[in-house]
């Protein structure tokens, strides 16, 4: 289902696949690398993650929708401590290494502020993951229960304590 959604930016959809679609104009680095192939951004990202892991094309998109969502929402409410398990971080971690899509993610939803990735070594265990699914829930978007409930209370050990990090 998508919907759109009021927030402080306008107005925005909840699909995932239009987020990241959405992203393609801001994109201004590599652009023949990131173009030359004629897939939009969420064919792109869903075949990187199949190139680079074993998955079935479904399971890859449960995961992408997931970490758009995931982004989406760290991006749009850093003042709430969010954070992933194991399988949805594997989604945020291929947006962030496609570093021209990582940019223009950070130049259309955080008004051009590069959106850091500053883990701690230790994986968190309490019970934020499941905390995030419920937020992100919450502000309208139609997460994977099975994919949050996976990893439950063994969550990515993300700071967003530091400046405008996740």
């Amino acid at each position: 289902m998508t919907a759109t959604l009021d927030h402080p930016a306008g107005t925005r959809t909840s699909d995932p696949k239009e987020l990241l679609n959405a992203v393609a104009p801001h994109i201004t680095e590599l652009t023949i690398n990131v173009f030359d192939s004629g897939l939009t951004l969420w064919d792109r990202e869903v075949a990187l993650l199949l190139r680079d892991h074993t998955m079935v094309r479904d399971m890859a998109e449960r995961i992408l929708a997931n970490a758009v969502m995931y982004t989406v929402g760290c991006i749009e409410h850093p003042e709430v401590h969010l954070g992933v398990g194991k399988l949805v971080d594997i989604g945020v971690h291929q947006l962030i290494l496609d570093t021209p899509v990582w940019f223009g993610i950070c130049r259309l939803y955080n008004a051009g502020a590069y959106k850091h990735h500053a883990p701690f070594i230790q994986r968190r265990r309490d019970g934020l993951c499941l905390r995030t699914a419920d937020f992100l829930k919450s502000i309208g978007f139609d997460i994977d229960e099975e994919l949050w409930a996976i990893d439950g209370t063994d969550c990515s050990p993300c700071d967003n304590k530091v400046p405008d990090s996740h």
